[in-house]
């Protein structure tokens, strides 16, 4: 039997439809870190007690320098679902690029942006 050298048009579909949804959600949620960087919530307790807000400052900073690099990993994460898709696109999806040979679906649907397989990925290590 040969070895595929690149996925089907209706596996790199199913492909797509997973990646269109996790991108979706990284997006949503990525718009959700932003609002409360900027204090879109309003549920902000700044004016209402000095006293609180002494005690608060040390943890709030803390947590915003977290949630900036949440979002940070998120915009990455969504910049290699959207390269994905590119990829689709190109029928190239789902190739090593280190071997030239499919990455497992079974990897690609855990980890839709890879461009690697879990072999190659050690081997570089």
């Amino acid at each position: 039997m040969e070895e595929k050298l690149r996925y089907s048009d209706q596996e790199l579909q199913e492909f797509k439809a997973i990646i269109d949804e996790k991108l979706r959600l990284a997006k949503r949620d990525y718009e959700e870190m932003m609002n409360s960087l900027m204090n879109k919530g309003g549920n902000d307790v700044d004016d209402t007690s000095p006293t609180y807000k002494v005690l608060e400052e040390g943890s709030a900073t803390q947590s915003k320098e977290e949630l900036i690099q949440l979002a940070g990993r998120q915009q990455k994460f969504i910049q290699g679902l959207e390269a994905a898709l590119v990829r689709i696109n190109n029928k190239t999806y789902g190739i090593d690029r280190i071997t030239g040979k499919l990455i497992p679906k079974e990897r690609l649907k855990a980890v839709p942006h890879a461009t690697l397989s879990v072999e190659s990925k050690q081997n570089r290590r």
